[in-house]
């Protein structure tokens, strides 16, 4: 299937595209050879005997259960700051007051 090139020049006004004549000119068998590849697929993916497929592999729920632990207290999340300032962490200001 061979592309015009009015046809690439619609495709690219579609695709909001500035194309120069060469680029047109340049364009047009390029496109005509992927859209002969996207034919080959096509025919290979469309076999009667190829059952549809979402994943080439089974898939199996590997999340495990839901379960309540405690978590870390303020000081054991504290102690790995850098630094630290009324129990919180200690930043540098990087947005100056307005004034």
């Amino acid at each position: 299937m061979a592309l015009s090139e009015a046809e690439v020049r619609h495709v690219a006004r579609l695709a909001r595209l500035a194309l120069t004549d060469d680029e047109v000119a340049a364009l047009a068998p390029q496109l005509s050879k992927i859209l002969e590849y996207a034919e080959q697929v096509g025919e290979v993916a469309a076999g009667d005997d190829v059952e549809p497929t979402v994943h080439p592999f089974a898939l199996a729920n590997v999340v495990r259960a839901d379960e309540r632990r405690d978590g870390l207290t303020r000081d054991e999340v504290l102690a790995g700051a850098p630094a630290t300032e009324a129990d919180r962490f200690a930043v540098p200001r990087i947005v100056a007051e307005e004034g």
